[in-house]
């Protein structure tokens, strides 16, 4: 059953859908329902197994967990909509081809058929109490509908142009259906749980994070006052440099005074810093270190964030154009190792962290499906087993030379090693250099199940019009940057493929774990290869099974039943600090 929801001048509209998006003729109708009732309608709803279809999950779906309804699945128009209008499959179709003409169209270059994410419904915790004034006629029950019609007739045209061969990966029409199907599927179910997690919250402990920072930066300061052993660091770079007034969070006057003090540093990094044997480098390391966690994980960083023994981060599903997730506020996918220790579990309860082992390398062996790089990953660590078969046993050298052919650092050590690992393992590495090849060339790579590389910019295109040797030079240096792009999208793209079925797979066990009755635990965190669950120790065995079985069927889901593994090392621990 499909069930889009929209906004109505009333409160919500609901309307029964087939699968191709027409209206249900059993039900054509749309029901109206106010805003007070919608929650226990969506409720009783939910007994029958609908598909929820609605322009954007955020719109609707935190205010529904806090009125205690939780969801099974849905199709986020937005998102959907985003991969079909650029994906490589349904390019040539009608919908993908409007999309690029309202967007050439607009000076402003926004995402088309009002993709642009809405601001939310007014007083939207009170469950949609008014949210027809924040409506826009784009969002209207007919405009959805039209447009979910719009999606599927694309999804169902998936497929090469007749008569030409694109993209790295060559697949028949019905499999890029059926794998777009699924990245459309896993791309809602990550937007329900980037709701779910936001509105569950990282268990945190602020009286433990309130300790950390004591311990690195002295007592809380009053505001507007720099902590103690900051204002201890500034003293001594003051004397050292010679510089009485120096504000060391001031990159100009501290690159002032110290080249007034015979330090001539380019920037302020550390890399670069380190080259000096200059006294002050030590305390201004030690005050850079120090300011960066005041700054982003201090005491107004905690009295913002954690309420109630939660860290309730706002996530942004398929905010980077590979597909991995990003984060709006908080620094959710960047908790620094010296705050890790306030992760901590509630009484009674584990925090299982669990990672993908090498999950970027492992997804290039299924890509290329090169045997001989699959028989050096299984059972073992991937680096030793190429470092076993090509490098003389050497493991650093092998993960350099691999990780280079990924990410293009194709010069030092990385390019000397490159020919070894090209004699060695040519299928792998010449599917990546088959995309650095199209990259270079303008044209678009795609992720295994259907995610597309943006297109080069009319700023590209010109670049590579040159008329002068000087005009070249800089035409291939932009060429070869952007090969450096596609050549590892095809892989971290497919990875964020992975770890979306990943996600949607260990949610849907645990919540068929919960609905056997059972004690099960839930997801809190994700990061790229990276999930925790917060469980009841009486859970902890099931739930670590689910992590397992979910990376298993992931796989299969994406390249079948194939002779790579994608192991996922777990921890359980009662701290974050101690998983790694």
């Amino acid at each position: 059953m499909y069930l889009l929801l929209a906004a109505h001048a009333d409160g919500a509209a609901l309307q029964h859908l087939t699968a191709d998006g027409a209206p249900e003729p059993s039900d054509p109708e749309p029901r109206v329902v106010r805003p007070g009732a919608l929650a226990g309608i969506v409720r009783e709803l939910e007994e029958r197994h609908p598909r929820w279809i609605w322009h954007r999950t955020q719109d609707w779906y935190p205010a529904l967990l806090r009125a205690g309804v939780e969801l099974e699945r849905c199709y986020d128009l937005t998102l959907c909509g985003s991969i079909l209008a650029h994906s490589e499959f349904t390019a040539h179709t009608g919908y993908a081809q409007a999309a690029e003409k309202l967007t050439q169209d607009d000076e402003l270059h926004q995402p088309p058929r009002g993709l642009q994410p809405p601001a939310p419904p007014p007083e939207q915790g009170a469950l949609f109490d008014a949210p027809a004034s924040g409506q826009r006629p784009g969002q209207s029950l007919e405009a959805l509908r039209a447009e979910y019609a719009a999606q599927q007739e694309a999804l169902r045209q998936a497929g090469p142009a007749p008569g030409t061969a694109s993209g790295t990966v060559i697949v028949p029409d019905a499999g890029r259906r059926q794998r777009l199907q699924l990245l459309l599927a896993a791309e809602s179910a990550g937007a329900m749980i980037a709701a779910e997690m936001q509105h569950t919250g990282v268990p945190w402990r602020e009286e433990l994070h309130e300790q950390i920072l004591a311990e690195h930066l002295g007592p809380r300061p009053a505001p507007g006052q720099r902590p103690a052993k900051l204002e201890s660091l500034t003293a001594e770079l003051r004397l050292l440099l010679k510089s009485p007034a120096l504000n060391p969070d001031s990159p100009q006057e501290l690159m002032r005074a110290l080249h007034r003090n015979g330090i001539e540093v380019k920037t302020t990094r550390q890399w670069e810093l380190k080259e000096s044997s200059h006294p002050v480098i030590v305390p201004l390391l030690a005050y850079k270190k120090l300011a960066r966690l005041h700054a982003a994980n201090g005491w107004a960083w905690l009295d913002t964030w954690v309420k109630h023994g939660r860290f309730q981060p706002e996530y942004v599903v398929g905010g980077v154009v590979s597909g991995r997730w990003a984060s709006r506020g908080g620094g959710a996918l960047q908790i620094p190792r010296q705050v890790r220790g306030a992760v901590h579990a509630d009484p009674g309860h584990k925090l299982i962290v669990a990672d993908a082992s090498q999950l970027e390398p492992r997804v290039l062996v299924a890509l290329a499906q090169d045997s001989k790089m699959a028989e050096a990953a299984r059972d073992k660590d991937l680096y030793a087993g190429i470092a076993a078969q090509g490098f003389g046993g050497d493991r650093a050298k092998a993960k350099v030379a691999l990780l280079g052919a990924i990410y293009g650092a194709t010069t030092g050590e990385s390019g000397r090693l490159m020919p070894q690992l090209a004699r060695t393992y040519p299928r792998a590495v010449g599917f990546v250099e088959q995309a650095a090849r199209d990259g270079e060339a303008g044209r678009t790579v795609t992720s295994r199940l259907g995610r597309s590389s943006p297109p080069p910019s009319e700023r590209w295109l010109q670049s590579q019009h040159s008329t002068t040797a000087e005009e070249q030079r800089r035409a291939d240096s932009i060429a070869r940057s952007r090969g450096r792009f596609t050549r590892n999208f095809v892989v971290q793209g497919s990875a964020a493929d992975w770890a979306a079925c990943w996600l949607a797979e260990l949610r849907r066990r645990l919540r068929a774990i919960r609905a056997d009755g059972a004690a099960a635990g839930e997801l809190v965190f994700y990061l790229h290869d990276e999930v925790m669950v917060h469980c009841p120790e009486s859970a902890v065995a099931d739930c670590i099974k689910a992590i397992e079985d979910s990376a298993n069927a992931a796989k299969e889901l994406l390249f079948g039943r194939i002779p790579v593994e994608f192991p996922v090392s777990v921890a359980v621990v009662d701290s974050y600090d101690n998983a790694k």
